[in-house]
């Protein structure tokens, strides 16, 4: 490792750090020297290295844990493919059990999704105008705190009207092979139109907790809609990931334009 001056040392360090671990001298899951240790390696002051490792956990690259240190993550960056991560198909290869565990498997770690809130609820207000529910109408909450080899990525809570997740069986912890959307299928009111709005945002207290976020992280947060073939709304949902973490992935098809007719 060599510092050149004038480049600011802080960031350069970070640079260093961030090549050393492309190159797998920390490896995923590892834990970097002490910061004592670096500076005397990099030949800066322990300050400079406290900065670019705030760098790096903005970044994501690397978390502090009680009692180990500076670890870099072990869960590379996830693809949200939003166009066809609901398709039944793409729910259910592998033998998948929803759109999550696909994107998963498919990096080869191991998804957990943990239910921390399950029962029938008076809907918040945005909730209730969103489903088109009236007075009295109640939905069920599923919660859940959702895991990549026990790494923390995502948290996604879901709101069906009562009666039809009830008919469905989703009031049960295990919604088995192709989650939520397969069981509203199998009655016939599979969704079949999906709308997103995402903005990124600070975290609440209880997702940097989970998270285990850095003073300066953000989350992204997606308000999910679902609809039936008679433009029904079955299921709002408020996922938050952490920035660093995901990469939202969109693709369409252009415009056809007739022959012809003006470009």
């Amino acid at each position: 490792m060599t510092v050149e001056a004038p480049k600011s040392r802080y960031r350069q360090v970070a640079n260093l750090i961030r090549q050393d671990i492309a190159l797998g001298e920390y490896p995923p899951g590892s834990t970097l020297p002490s910061e004592q240790e670096l500076a005397g390696k990099v030949g800066v002051s322990r300050v400079t290295i406290n900065r670019a490792l705030q760098i790096l956990r903005a970044e994501g690259m690397v978390r502090v844990l009680r009692g180990r240190g500076t670890v870099v993550r072990s869960v590379p960056p996830i693809s949200r493919h939003s166009n066809r991560r609901y398709a039944r198909a793409a729910r259910e290869e592998h033998g998948a059990r929803g759109a999550f565990d696909a994107e998963i498997r498919k990096l080869g770690l191991i998804p957990r999704s943990d239910i921390v809130q399950l029962e029938s609820v008076d809907p918040p207000e945005a909730t209730a105008k969103a489903l088109e529910l009236g007075p009295g109408e109640r939905v069920l909450i599923r919660k859940r705190h959702m895991y990549a080899s026990d790494e923390p990525v995502l948290l996604a809570t879901s709101y069906i009207p009562w009666p039809l997740a009830e008919s469905a069986g989703l009031t049960r912890v295990d919604t088995g092979p192709g989650g939520t959307y397969s069981r509203l299928a199998e009655l016939g009111q599979g969704p079949v139109r999906f709308t997103e709005d995402i903005r990124a945002r600070i975290p609440t207290d209880d997702e940097e907790v989970f998270f285990g976020l850095a003073e300066n992280q953000q989350v992204f947060e997606i308000i999910h809609m679902s609809w039936t073939a008679d433009d029904r709304p079955v299921e709002y949902r408020v996922d938050a990931l952490p920035t660093f973490q995901w990469v939202l992935h969109f693709e369409w098809p252009a415009e056809v334009v007739n022959p012809g007719s003006p470009s």
